[in-house]
Order: structure tokens, then C-alpha cells, then sequence
């Protein structure tokens, strides 16, 4: 996490190997979520001509058009029973235990809860859950030596329209592109990386 900072201009003449990507890729898979609904998808995009079209949309970042790929979370616009009894399933048929009492009290519980409540408030709640699939990312590429970059700073709408996310029931919600700084330009690289001191972020209650 020492080597790893937010880069602000990649190199687009070099790659991202496929075995560290597919290592990226691996750890969003295994990140945790809410009742391990992994209410997202990830879209990683490599090619240039849209990565292009991205660039107007996130405030003309360099870094959307340099990176070797770039990873778009988009959450699920709300819940539903369909999505809630397909992660349901999946988990208890990879199981290979079978259902239980218990289980199905517990599906039946998110089914009554979640989907009773306001898509937009559903929505907050599985755009927090990229969020960790964001954070367990980063910490993997700064393992692999990649130069990541997170992204808010874009237009959500211009994005889910280009990508015709709506249709599909997602949002975008954060973007990350991932690559190999530019040692040469990237103004940022030589500044010393500032983080608050441990006695001030930490409160120890023993």
C-alpha cells in the first residue's frame, strides 16, 4: 500500500499481463458482500474506441484512455425476489447440501425485507457492496505491482446509457482503471505519499 497511489497518467503503451488481471479479476470475485448476493456486475473493457468514448464522460481522465483496462462496477438498481432466490439457489446447488429450515427462513426474511423497501434505498445499499469489491481490487493490483486509479468523478447516466446498463437493471457506480504509471509525466509520482498519523485515525478501547 506504500508503493500503490492514486496514478494520474498511465502509460498506454504498456499492458496489464493477463495473469495479473485474471488475479484482479479473481480477487472482486471473492470479495465479500451482504449475505453473499454480489449484487453487481463488472464490466472490464479493453477496447480503445469505447474506452475513448469514456473519456468525455469522466471529465476527460487521461487515465480512462491510457489504462490497459478498464473495470466498471455497476450495482443492481434494486432487489428483487428473481435475483434474491437466484443467488439463493446457485449457493445452496454449488453447496451440494441441500436447503434447510433455516435457509429458507433466512431467504424468505430478504425476500420480505429488502424487496418491500424503495428501489432507491435498495439501490445505496448495493452500490455500498462495489465498494468493497472496489477496495479488495486495489489492495490486489498494489500486490501485483499494477497502478490503479478509483473513480466517482463521471457522469453516471452518460455512462449507463453508453453501456446500456439501465436495460440490464444495473447502475454504474465506480470505474477503475488499471495499468502502469508514467514515470515520466505523471505529476503526482514524486509527492510524498500524506496519510493521517495512527494516533490521530486510531482510537484503541482495551
Amino acid at each position: 500500500m506504500t508503493w500503490r497511489y492514486a496514478t494520474k497518467k498511465m502509460d498506454p503503451s504498456r499492458r496489464v499481463t493477463k495473469d495479473k488481471v485474471e488475479t484482479i479479476l479473481e480477487a472482486i470475485r471473492l470479495s465479500p458482500s451482504s449475505s453473499g448476493l454480489q449484487p453487481f456486475h463488472v464490466f472490464v473493457i479493453t477496447n480503445q474506441a469505447l474506452k475513448d468514448q469514456i473519456v468525455p464522460i469522466a471529465s476527460g481522465q487521461s487515465q480512462v484512455a491510457d489504462c490497459s483496462h478498464l473495470i466498471v462496477f455497476a450495482a443492481w438498481d434494486t432487489y428483487t425476489p428473481e435475483r434474491i432466490n437466484q443467488s439463493f439457489d446457485y449457493t445452496i446447488a454449488q453447496r451440494g447440501v441441500g436447503t434447510n429450515e433455516r435457509t429458507e427462513n433466512y431467504r424468505k426474511s430478504l425476500i420480505a425485507g429488502y424487496c418491500a423497501r424503495d428501489p432507491e434505498i435498495n439501490f445505496q445499499h448495493t452500490s455500498k457492496q462495489t465498494y468493497i469489491a472496489l477496495g479488495i481490487a486495489m489492495a490486489a493490483a498494489a500486490i501485483e505491482h499494477v497502478d490503479a486509479t478509483p473513480m466517482e468523478g463521471f457522469d453516471p447516466a452518460a455512462l449507463d446509457t453508453l453501456l446500456g446498463l439501465r436495460e440490464k437493471g444495473l447502475r454504474s457506480v465506480t470505474m477503475l482503471p488499471i495499468g502502469h504509471r508514467d514515470e515520466k509525466n505523471d505529476w503526482l509520482l514524486a509527492l510524498k505519499k500524506v496519510r493521517r498519523t495512527k494516533e490521530e485515525l486510531f482510537t484503541h478501547l482495551d
